[in-house]
């Protein structure tokens, strides 16, 4: 019997005679994790891969909080490692190697799906990639709107976070006509929105949401109403935030506790101020205060 699997019994032997109260005794230092990934499925499913770091030493990883089952140690050969669980699943220990370790489990018991969203309260303090599944491309990060686009999930660092995102959000279209020009607004809610309405005088939009405490995102086009912006539920104003994914439109996103009209205020309208305006003001400002300065030194 080699040394290391020698090792391996000694330290199975003195964790089976440790009674339950010290169950979480440490006796390997912490693992150095290069990475720990979290792929989530369509139907909620969790399954998670930590990348440690290799060691002469036995390390030891804490799993992320959940239920654990079908645990799995290998090396970045392919080849099954022996390992020790701590506790009641809390974590394990795995023997020295001179390659990288991979861990990975399955994890039930995280996810639960709350008004047709799935709901998180995840904290591990570890860097943490995310993995949606293919229908999700927007997700909230305690509260805070995430567009995803074309990318796969987030990277989470020291990560403590209210995870929430949807399947399947229903999206509203409302197409509004000014002039000679069509500008279209999506909406994405799982709240009915009726009595949709944009108001050029007032710079506004307004629309009923019939459900307390759903999220509303409404992606506006820059040309149609430009920030910053203002939003009120029955004339009470209210928080949101805003992402701009592509210089033409915003992501404005509200969640409101009560129904109610809600307004949502902009500082310019077409046509009032056009798009390409802001770009031509800085290039002037860019071309004309250098000549004036060249004016003032003569």
């Amino acid at each position: 019997m080699n040394s290391k699997i020698w090792g391996f019994l000694v330290v199975l032997l003195i964790i089976s005679i440790i009674p339950v109260a010290y169950a979480q005794i440490s006796f390997g230092e912490k693992a150095i994790q290069k990475s720990v990934e979290v792929k989530i499925n369509s139907v909620g499913d969790v399954h998670v891969k930590h990348i440690v770091k290799s060691s002469n030493v036995p390390k030891q990883i804490e799993f992320i909080d959940g239920t654990v089952s079908n645990i799995s140690v290998t090396n970045e050969n392919n080849e099954e490692m022996q390992f020790v669980v701590i506790g009641d699943n809390d974590g394990l220990m795995i023997l020295p190697s001179k390659i990288n370790s991979i861990v990975e489990y399955d994890l039930d018991d995280v996810l639960s799906q709350i008004d047709k969203v799935w709901t998180w309260d995840f904290r591990y303090l570890e860097t943490t990639s995310f993995i949606l599944p293919n229908e999700v491309d927007l997700l909230f990060s305690n509260e805070r709107l995430v567009y995803l686009d074309e990318k796969k999930g987030i990277n989470c660092h020291g990560c403590e976070m209210i995870l929430e995102y949807s399947i399947d959000e229903p999206k509203i279209y409302q197409n509004i006509k000014w002039e000679d020009k069509e500008f279209l607004v999506e909406m994405r809610s799982h709240s009915n929105i009726d009595e949709f309405t944009f108001d050029q005088p007032t710079k506004s939009i307004t629309f009923d949401v019939s459900e307390k405490n759903r999220f509303v995102t409404t992606i506006i086009p820059l040309e149609l109403l430009w920030g910053p912006y203002a939003v009120f539920l029955d004339d009470e104003k209210i928080y949101f935030n805003a992402y701009i994914n592509n210089g033409t439109h915003v992501w404005l996103n509200i969640r409101p506790e009560t129904t109610g009209e809600v307004t949502i205020i902009g500082t310019t309208v077409v046509p009032e101020f056009p798009i390409i305006a802001p770009l031509v003001i800085g290039f002037l400002v860019i071309v004309i205060v250098p000549l004036i300065r060249k004016v003032n030194l003569h």
